[in-house]
């Protein structure tokens, strides 16, 4: 099993390394881990934000436990050097089509919601984000107009980008709910109305699975009215972005939500997939012990369950998260003084008393 470790920039090293001690309490056999650098790290020492030694070593691993990119020192940095081109890429070459980002309450911690304690005890949902299209993968640029400079970005699906994702959304709501929501703008967007026939046409395939239709700004609307009512969404690249972390902030911090990140190709063990938190770098409070690395540590198990097949060992991970946070242990994000060590700690500890 081999899994490449891509810490990033930010807080991204200081989150991962407390993964890694996770993993390593876990005393997986046959386990070999590889680092590359990745974002400004990558681009400070090699010119570029995802050299092609990282890519090389992307592809011969079994999966990717990433950190963050983002560094205040590249702002002004043409595009294809932004650190942020590290993830895009990855993504774009290798095919990791499929974005899953779990929202779910801890027990104990609604009230560090902004919702009403009830409404927030009732989030349990899972954003299936198509992550290869739409405008962050359209052609862009800039030109003159009457008004001045004028910044384009093309939006884009055609079916068979859209029937791919549809068929994981389907695959993963049958396995919790059976319920899927499909989030577009179909009143505006051609995009959105070829998303949404492509949905329905899908949808014949998967008779179990309830499926219905919402436009992004209801959606958007209704995960603070009612979230509740959801139990698997799936959309495109944008929506699913602003969405997902509007999620986060419903169950109560950024910094205790992982994310997966998977394709097609299947390895010996699982589904090839990159594994990340879904917060940013913080370039402003890293390197000062105030990042939660719950979020990372919860992808260290998304990863060992979609790609190692290692289900026990990451539910033991999960059981020791929910109790640390049982326990009271919150960095400055849910409103506690634990340092990022001190969470890592924590949570080693409560792994050894889980068997």
């Amino acid at each position: 099993m081999k899994i490449a470790i891509f810490p990033g920039d930010g807080i991204g090293p200081e989150v991962v390394a407390q993964a890694l001690r996770v993993l390593d309490e876990l005393s997986l056999p046959g386990l070999t881990l590889f680092e590359g650098d990745v974002g400004a790290a990558a681009y400070h020492r090699h010119d570029h934000p995802l050299p092609e030694e990282t890519l090389e070593m992307a592809r011969a691993a079994d999966a990717i436990l990433f950190g963050a990119v983002g560094d205040f020192s590249c702002d002004d940095l043409p595009r294809h050097l932004r650190p942020e081109q590290a993830i895009l890429g990855l993504r774009s070459e290798l095919g990791l089509f499929a974005n899953l980002r779990p929202a779910a309450g801890f027990p104990g911690l609604e009230h560090l919601s902004s919702l009403k304690p009830d409404v927030a005890r009732s989030i349990d949902l899972l954003v299936v984000r198509e992550l290869n299209g739409d405008v962050y993968f359209g052609e862009k640029g800039e030109r003159d107009s009457d008004g001045g400079r004028e910044g384009w970005d093309a939006m884009s699906y055609n079916e068979a980008e859209v029937r791919r994702i549809a068929h994981t959304a389907f695959r993963t709501a049958m396995g919790r709910g059976k319920k899927l929501t499909s989030v577009d703008k179909a009143n505006v967007l051609e995009t959105s109305r070829i998303w949404r026939e492509t949905m329905i046409e899908v949808g014949r395939d998967y008779p179990e699975v309830a499926l219905d239709h919402m436009y992004v700004d209801n959606a958007a609307m209704q995960l603070v009215k009612s979230p509740g009512q959801f139990d698997t969404i799936v959309t495109g690249n944008l929506f699913g972005d602003i969405l997902s972390d509007q999620a986060s902030a419903c169950v109560g911090s950024i910094g205790l939500l992982a994310s997966a990140s998977l394709g097609e190709r299947q390895t010996e063990y699982g589904t090839f997939g990159l594994y990340e938190p879904i917060h940013g770098s913080a370039p402003d409070i890293a390197g000062q012990g105030k990042a939660n690395p719950v979020a990372a540590v919860l992808s260290l198990a998304m990863l060992l369950r979609h790609s190692l097949g290692c289900e026990a060992e990451a539910a033991r991970i999960e059981r020791a998260v929910e109790g640390i946070l049982t326990d009271g242990v919150f960095g400055g994000d849910l409103g506690g003084s634990a340092s990022t060590g001190e969470i890592g700690d924590a949570i080693v500890r409560k792994l050894l008393t889980i068997s």
